[in-house]
């Protein structure tokens, strides 16, 4: 598990791998980042509390860096990545091992379960496991056992993660989908079960995930045109939206301009249609999706979920179009 300045969580993780059911001997490498916030000094009192537990350093305090470094410190031949959000249930460990016993995939990975304790926290654990917030990939709505293009977190067959050269250290976000491309292209297996399920706690204000998100779209767009043949149609669609909502307003306010003056530009109003329809989209999923959680959930799904679509897309279009001058500093934290 990488670790940057996560003390507000790190403990609740180690605590679920400490609490695995599965038989077979566990060894908890934790990488931690240069952190500020008190998570060394945490990490160091659960070390000293079980034995199990150890810890690496990772000096750049990326993601990549610390998986690097902590999969370099283990011994096991079977690799679990854990995320400091997450909370792992009882039996993820047992069903990770058999499964990749069972398929003899190289990485299987299941549910990323969002759960949020307040309502803005519930309306972004929301739109996690909804298709109008993420796309409806199996690892976050669910699906069917099998084949995959790539898995949340993942339990990985330790000699192939060697031997195709661990995580791209360059790749801040998105190394989990680079490098399972690259363990189906030489050959192995990327597999999805919904029994392994994760809960993930979200971020829990806007400008966290504005960050997030906006730093994931970056990445993927940076993905995206280095790797063009290998990505999904999905991922284009909320850069498109995006471009689509941004060109309806400025011809709208043509029109507008138009009218005013008099000249045979007015036509262009209709163009605000487009982002006409965004909203209605946006108002519909907020009934049909977050009702469940109550009126205040409801009332931030609002705004959480263009959030959501706006930061990846716009950070997508930067990725893409290299209109960014320092991507390694976009991590998403």
């Amino acid at each position: 598990m990488p670790i940057l300045n996560e003390v507000d969580h790190v403990e609740s993780a180690v605590q679920s791998m400490l609490g695995q059911d599965y038989p077979g001997v566990v060894q908890i490498v934790l990488a931690v980042g240069p952190s500020t916030d008190g998570t060394t000094e945490l990490v160091t009192e659960l070390s000293r509390r079980d034995a199990r537990i150890t810890s690496v350093p990772n000096p750049t305090g990326s993601t990549p860096g610390g998986l690097n470094a902590a999969i370099r410190a283990s011994v096991q031949p079977i690799v679990i990545r854990v995320d400091a959000h997450s909370v792992l249930p009882p039996d993820y460990t047992r069903i990770a091992v058999e499964t990749l016993e069972r398929t003899g995939a190289d990485n299987v990975g299941g549910l990323m379960n969002a759960v949020g304790r307040t309502p803005f926290e519930k309306a972004v654990a929301r739109a996690y496991g909804a298709r109008v917030g993420l796309g409806g990939t199996a690892h976050h709505v669910g699906g069917k056992e099998g084949p995959a293009e790539t898995a949340y977190l993942g339990a990985f067959q330790r000699h192939r993660l060697l031997e195709v050269g661990l995580f791209d250290e360059n790749i801040r976000r998105g190394q989990d989908w680079e490098l399972n491309r690259r363990l189906r292209a030489t050959g192995g297996t990327v597999w999805f079960t919904p029994r392994m399920k994760v809960t993930y706690r979200p971020r829990s204000g806007i400008r966290p995930l504005v960050t997030q998100f906006f730093a994931t779209g970056l990445w993927r767009g940076d993905l995206a045109r280095r790797f063009t043949r290998s990505n999904s149609v999905r991922y284009f669609v909320p850069p498109a939206m995006v471009l689509a909502v941004l060109v309806g307003l400025l011809l709208g306010f043509l029109g507008v301009v138009g009218i005013a003056t008099g000249s045979a530009l007015g036509w262009l109003t209709l163009a605000f249609l487009i982002p006409a329809v965004y909203v209605l989209f946006v108002l519909l999923s907020t009934i049909l999706v977050a009702s469940k959680d109550g009126f205040a959930s409801m009332l931030r799904f609002l705004i959480v979920l263009p959030c959501i679509h706006f930061s990846w897309g716009i950070g997508f279009l930067f990725g893409f179009s290299r209109l960014t001058g320092d991507l390694t500093g976009h991590t998403g934290r």
